[in-house]
């Protein structure tokens, strides 16, 4: 592993972009590893700008503040344009396909994934898992945590939350997602 891992995750309020940072960073947590897991979000709940910037390590994370994201996961246009700078060269862009054009990333220095998240989502049956399926996106493309791995921590997150009637859906959405790529 590198000194350290940094995404960035955006979108709007109700995409769930603040949940799927706190699932890779508790993901983190779970592995043994160092993490933080800083949250911003506009005003409004839903459909105000949201994102999150997760940073592990297996070493104590000086900065926990974005600085150079190895990736980037936008789930609407509006986030993909504003952070898209932010990506470093050699750095890897997860878009909602359903949202975002693929063909408006101007960089050639960076690899991009385009999900249907969305589209996903409503074949698996659970609507609200579009954000699940980009998390297990972002976890294939870390490369840092195997798939039983990101399962573990996301459920063991969703139990705190007393949310475990999800767990089903969820690991299928998660499933989903890590073999999307």
């Amino acid at each position: 592993m590198a000194a350290y891992k940094e995404i960035i995750f955006a979108g709007s309020g109700g995409q769930g972009v603040l949940t799927v940072g706190l699932l890779m960073a508790e993901m983190a947590l779970f592995k043994g590893l160092h993490a933080t897991w800083i949250p911003q979000y506009g005003s409004a709940m839903r459909g105000g700008t949201a994102n999150c910037t997760v940073k592990f390590s297996e070493s104590y994370i000086y900065n926990p503040s974005q600085e150079e994201a190895d990736l980037l996961l936008a789930m609407n246009e509006p986030s993909f344009q504003k952070f898209l700078p932010m990506v470093k060269e050699g750095g890897t862009i997860v878009i909602n396909s359903d949202l975002v054009d693929p063909a408006k990333c101007t960089r050639t220095d960076v690899k991009l994934i385009a999900v249907p998240c969305s589209s996903m989502a409503k074949e698996l049956g659970h609507m609200l898992g579009a954000n699940i399926i980009m998390a297990g996106v972002v976890v294939k493309a870390t490369g840092e945590f195997t798939e039983e791995e990101a399962l573990n921590g996301m459920n063991q997150v969703f139990r705190k939350k007393g949310k475990e009637k999800y767990e089903t859906l969820n690991s299928s959405a998660l499933r989903a997602g890590f073999g999307f790529i």
